[in-house]
C-alpha cells in the first residue's frame, strides 16, 4: 500500500522518514500534494503492508492517506490541531 502522511512541523515529518528507514520501509519526504492540505508544506510518501507501520500513529502527524487511483482515500486524521 502507497501512503502519504502529513504533519504539523517538518521535524516530525523528518523523524517520521527516519523512523520508516530503520524499519526498512521505503519512504521518501516530498512537497505535500495540492489535493492535500499541510501545516508545514512536507509530507512522507511510504509504502507498508499496514497503513500504520509503528502501530501507533506519531502525535505530529497530521493526517495519513492511501494514494489511489484518481485520488485519495482518508485512512487517519488526528483529532487534535
Amino acid at each position: 500500500m502507497v501512503c502519504i502522511a502529513t504533519f504539523y512541523s517538518h521535524f516530525g515529518a523528518m523523524r517520521f522518514k527516519k523512523d520508516c528507514d530503520g524499519w526498512g520501509i521505503q519512504a521518501k519526504l516530498m512537497p505535500v500534494p495540492r489535493d492535500l492540505s499541510s501545516s508545514c508544506g512536507t509530507c512522507v510518501r511510504y509504502e507498508s503492508d499496514t497503513a500504520c507501520p509503528t502501530g501507533n500513529w506519531p502525535e505530529e502527524m497530521e493526517q495519513a492517506v492511501a494514494v489511489m487511483e484518481g485520488g485519495y482515500q482518508a485512512i487517519w486524521r488526528a483529532e487534535h490541531g
